[in-house]
């Protein structure tokens, strides 16, 4: 199956003008975008035109035209929007730059068990602009998800953390977002063949949903950690905490680690209601076999509490901060 899903296209942009003041516009508008190559096609209320016309062309709107009466989508596939929302998915141009660049490096920040040892690293994602400045990675997703580029991001990160693990020397745990994952069989199976061309055991990859409570299609997920599964590879839940279906979900994904929310390990030595939702947790996952992670401690008091609990894995500032890779 053919899917390009995970290779960034220039955009192209479908815009109506509803109004015949609006329209009255077009025979200048698609004169000077034919003769600057930027015009795909053009009708008597609307015209296709490539990305790089839309900032000139959103200016004139703004000046010229009645722009509450025009609209805009990127495929045919998607429902009209306002073209007010037009210059969020231009601005967010830049996210195509790192996807075909595959600039992104990690950090790692330790995993230890209740003596203190390491057992595992988690791979974070870094990313920097043109001019070498670190970029969170909020907005670096959020502009993914603005040009619908999320599952071409996802893939970049999840791979380029599979090649930098084999410097790392432990296991790791590699976040992923379900919901950039169509197909896990087509989606995965790159993933799987790279781990394989490094001669890494897949047991040193624990791949961790983020955003479990945000999961609306529980079906979908259970298909792509059963294809982990099947492959050899490990599996987490993170931000596990207070939802309504919390133990549920622990009870049918069986997750090989359940990350506790870090604002339930926040202060947690002192809450009676953090320690309850501590130890709804803790037995959820004891229930299904996995392993107890709790993540966010930063004091000796909070870790000394989750430990005594029954938590066999803690992740914090306690332990260490997100470093760079050695070597």
């Amino acid at each position: 199956m053919f899917c390009d899903i995970c290779r960034p296209h220039a955009l192209e942009f479908e815009i109506e003008y509803s109004t015949p003041e609006n329209r009255q516009h077009l025979p200048a508008i698609h004169r000077h975008l034919e003769e600057l190559g930027l015009l795909v096609r053009e009708g008597d209320s609307s015209h296709i035109v490539r990305e790089a016309a839309m900032k000139g062309l959103l200016d004139y709107m703004e000046q010229h035209m009645d722009t509450a009466h025009i609209r805009f989508r990127i495929d045919r596939r998607d429902a009209w929007r306002p073209v007010s929302e037009a210059s969020g998915l231009v601005d967010a141009e830049w996210i195509d730059r790192i996807i075909d660049e595959q600039a992104v490096h990690f950090h790692v920040q330790p995993i230890v068990d209740a003596s203190g040892s390491v057992y595992a690293h988690e791979m974070l994602a870094r990313f920097r602009n043109e001019d070498g400045d670190l970029l969170s990675p909020f907005p670096v997703f959020e502009a993914a998800r603005t040009r619908n580029r999320l599952y071409a991001l996802d893939r970049v990160c999840r791979m380029n953390a599979v090649r930098q693990s084999a410097a790392v020397g432990t296991r790791v745990f590699i976040n992923f977002v379900p919901n950039s994952i169509y197909s896990p069989e087509h989606c995965l199976r790159s993933t799987v063949q790279l781990a394989i061309e490094l001669g890494i055991d897949p047991s040193q990859f624990v791949f961790e949903v983020v955003e479990t409570e945000k999961v609306k299609n529980q079906a979908h997920l259970k298909r792509i950690l059963d294809y982990y599964r099947k492959n050899g590879f490990r599996y987490a839940l993170d931000d596990i905490g207070a939802g309504f279906n919390t133990v549920e979900t622990i009870r049918e994904m069986r997750p090989y680690y359940t990350k506790i929310d870090r604002q339930y390990v926040t202060g947690v030595h002192l809450d009676p209601q953090k320690q309850k939702v501590a130890l709804d947790v803790l037995e959820a996952t004891r229930f299904t076999g996995g392993v107890p992670l709790a993540e966010g401690i930063e004091d000796e008091a909070e870790f000394r509490w989750l430990k005594n609990a029954g938590f066999e894995l803690f992740q914090g500032y306690l332990f260490g901060k997100p470093r760079p890779i050695a070597g």
